[in-house]
């Protein structure tokens, strides 16, 4: 008997999971297309089914299954920019704030467009969302934040609070005409009108590589090759990319809790806050005869590996939750999910700053995945046809992180702090300390071993050096994974790769005496 869990089955599970999204076979040999896209989330998915609309030739590859990254870990709203309207006009200036607004505003207004034209099922509605103070120091907050979104050209309204709530916010911003959906109900709709539109999806198909041949980009997977006039890396986070965008941006974990609350007994808003930390809730109904609803509430922020017993964060947003609403009944859903924080708090999409020609990322999502993610298909989908789009240079991935100097270089300080670990003596001495279902890093000579002890106490042990750049892994209790702090990758406990910029797995290592 094997009790060594699997991609699929270890970890948490979000309210969205229930879905079942149609699988694909891998690719084996060689192809030939106008456009490879890479990730099959709400990015790559959206690109994809754009371009294929304009008549191009597309082939989408993941190395899982749609919708197994972070889509299916979203809470799945649409709301203005987690870095705040006023802090990107101050880094910025006034005209980019308002091609943000723009922005987001477009892609709010895509996902419905394509939900009507496709006839998509994926609860999508629109409805206000409230920005509010956890304490009366944060009100010069909200005043300046709506100054600065009325000069983008939001429409937002001064609140004395959250209409229809169990407690008094006190003064809030309205933003109207926000939104929320299904993430994965909405994938399948994208998958299905993508296939319509002629378009070839391949699951289980890792891209290793992309290099050039002449004009073409020839696309390395596992077990074939793609050759195509340009390619789309959709990933989250680039993986074909050693450092240059991962030195603007940050990887964290983003923890929800899914509670169970009386049918209409909260009302359908969106409402977030602007403490530290801070948390965010949206409500969504199991279905139509249910007597009950999920109120879906997120938080409690970290970077990448760098708490390896995160199951405290549950708690915290749990404990919230129950002062906050009283109706609040049993915890029926618990998740984490990762997004990558840009150092200046705009996102990245358009070319890729090793070949500006035809290899496009969208990353950098910072919390606003759904929203950003459906931009940038838009701005790569109007580089691919040959079309202008205003926003080319405020989300370059080329640009310096001049805007957010300080946060960039507190990030770098903390990032190159963790080469640090390769000194230390490990979590514990001896794999005999690890509770079973449970993992750790052990020193032994000069290595660094992550070991994995599974239900029956078998010890499976891995080299705990990044395959990206060779920063020591950490151990995820919540998510029984191995995580990076220093760049967000992240691995299974047999060492496959969960998410990137690393591109091989953790190199399995040989420990004996079994225990």
């Amino acid at each position: 008997m094997n009790s060594l869990p699997n991609e699929s089955t270890s970890g948490s599970t979000s309210v969205w999971m229930t879905t079942v999204l149609p699988r694909f076979p891998a690719l084996h040999g060689k192809l030939e297309t106008g456009v490879c896209v890479i990730g099959g989330g709400i990015a790559g998915l959206t690109t994809a089914y754009l371009l294929s609309r304009e008549g191009k030739a597309v082939v989408l590859v993941d190395a899982g299954d749609i919708g197994g990254g972070e889509t299916g870990r979203t809470t799945a709203h649409f709301f203005p920019p987690d870095d705040r309207y006023f802090v990107i006009e101050d880094a910025f200036g006034a005209d980019k704030a308002r091609q943000v607004a723009e922005s987001f505003q477009q892609a709010t207004g895509l996902v419905e467009s394509i939900i009507k034209k496709e006839k998509i099922d994926c609860e999508f509605e629109r409805l206000s969302g409230y920005l509010f103070s956890l304490t009366s120091d944060g009100y010069a907050g909200l005043d300046k934040e709506f100054d600065a979104a009325r000069g983008a050209g939001v429409e937002v309204h001064k609140k004395e609070r959250a209409p229809g709530l169990s407690f008094d916010t006190g003064p809030c911003l309205e933003f109207v005409d926000q939104a929320q959906f299904h993430p994965l109900k909405y994938l399948n709709g994208l998958v299905e009108a993508f296939l319509r539109n002629g378009g070839s999806i391949y699951n289980q198909t890792r891209a290793l590589d992309i290099s050039s041949h002449g004009e073409a980009r020839i696309v390395t997977t596992d077990d074939g090759k793609i050759e195509a006039h340009a390619v789309v890396v959709a990933t989250n986070t680039p993986f074909n990319d050693r450092l240059v965008m991962h030195t603007k941006q940050a990887g964290y974990r983003t923890y929800v809790v899914g509670i169970r609350v009386p049918k209409g007994s909260v009302p359908r808003i969106l409402l977030w806050d602007n403490g530290d930390p801070y948390y965010y809730v949206r409500l969504t109904t199991p279905d139509e005869k249910s007597e009950h609803e999920i109120l879906v509430a997120g938080g409690a922020d970290h970077k990448v590996g760098q708490d390896e017993h995160p199951a405290h964060r549950y708690d915290e947003i749990e404990r919230w939750v129950r002062q906050h609403y009283p109706m609040a009944g049993s915890v029926d859903f618990r998740w984490s999910g990762q997004y990558m924080q840009p150092a200046d708090g705009v996102g990245y999409m358009g070319r890729n700053p090793m070949d500006n020609e035809n290899v496009y990322v969208i990353t950098g999502d910072s919390g606003n995945g759904m929203t950003h993610c459906t931009a940038g298909a838009i701005l790569i989908t109007d580089l691919i046809m040959g079309r202008n789009n205003s926003w080319l240079d405020l989300y370059d991935p080329s640009r310096k992180a001049t805007h957010g100097m300080p946060e960039f270089l507190k990030e770098l300080g903390n990032t190159l702090s963790q080469y640090g670990d390769w000194m230390t003596d490990g979590d514990v001495d001896s794999p005999q300390q690890i509770a079973c279902g449970e993992g750790a890093v052990v020193r032994k000579g000069e290595k660094q071993i992550a070991i994995y002890r599974d239900d029956e106490g078998k010890t499976h042990a891995l080299s705990a050096a990044c395959t990206h750049l060779g920063c020591v892994v950490s151990w995820n209790a919540v998510e029984k994974s191995w995580d990076c702090p220093c760049h967000g990758s992240r691995f299974s406990v047999n060492g496959q790769i969960l998410h990137g910029p690393a591109a091989k797995p953790l190199e399995a290592i040989q420990w004996a005496p079994e225990v």
